[in-house]
């Protein structure tokens, strides 16, 4: 099992990971990852299905405890994980599902947070009462209230239609910048993960094999010559076409 030497607080650092594997079975899906992710910053995670992504996020979320070799994995205090699936209670409302498992006199931080997704009201709300766009603001206001050093997400958007999806990236970016935790992302979409992320990883036979900044203003313009090289860029690395223009090593 690798080594997992405790949470880290430091100025500059949310996670630190050097040589982290992970092996079902004879197949090993993580090999010897190495990663560094500075507090406030927002990475995106891309990889084909199978590449290790879920399980590279279940890892830092402490949720699989089977990483091998004397690797080390640290990570904040405070981590908060929004999946694809809200993961809502049915049988409690909206209000004791953001504040699940926190004190009583947390009900107030809840409807704050409420008020940041947009949802302000709604504290009553069955979350049959939503729609599927309600529901991740609902579950991202259960991971804001928890006041997270590191944000996982695992593809939060991949079940909204388009329209929804482009919402809730306005929303999350303005979220993160106003509470700055550090953020991984894990989607199969690129122009979602260059519209949000400060850097992009492409994982691939549990190996990254692309960490590219972005340095774009926001909000990004997908018509932007420089979104759409990294766009190729990006779609090579998954095996998706070819690209004939480079990103200079300054972008």
């Amino acid at each position: 099992m690798a080594s997992h030497l405790g949470t880290l607080n430091t100025d500059e650092t949310a996670v630190h990971i050097r040589n982290v594997s992970r092996s079902f079975g004879q197949k090993k899906v993580l090999d010897n990852v190495d990663l560094d992710i500075r507090q406030g910053e927002f990475v995106a995670m891309l990889g084909r299905s199978g590449s290790g992504k879920s399980t590279f996020l279940r890892a830092l979320a402490g949720l699989d405890y089977g990483t091998e070799g004397s690797g080390t994995l640290l990570t904040p205090d405070n981590v908060s994980v929004v999946f694809q699936d809200a993961r809502l209670l049915p049988w409690q409302t909206v209000i004791q599902n953001v504040t699940l498992g926190l004190p009583k006199n947390e009900r107030l931080t809840g409807k704050q947070a409420l008020v940041e997704v947009g949802l302000e009201g709604r504290d009553s709300a069955w979350p049959i009462e939503l729609s599927g766009g309600e529901q991740q603001r609902v579950a991202l206001a259960r991971s804001l209230v928890r006041q997270p050093e590191l944000l996982l997400a695992d593809e939060p958007f991949g079940a909204l239609d388009a329209l929804t999806r482009l919402k809730m990236h306005e929303l999350l970016r303005e979220l993160c910048f106003r509470h700055r935790p550090a953020v991984l992302l894990v989607t199969h979409d690129v122009d979602e993960a260059i519209s949000l992320a400060d850097r992009v990883l492409v994982l691939d036979n549990g190996r990254f094999i692309e960490d590219v900044p972005i340095d774009l203003k926001s909000p990004r313009d997908h018509a932007d010559p420089i979104f759409a090289s990294l766009r190729n860029r990006l779609l090579a690395s998954l095996g998706v076409g070819s690209f004939s223009e480079r990103v200079p090593d300054n972008q």
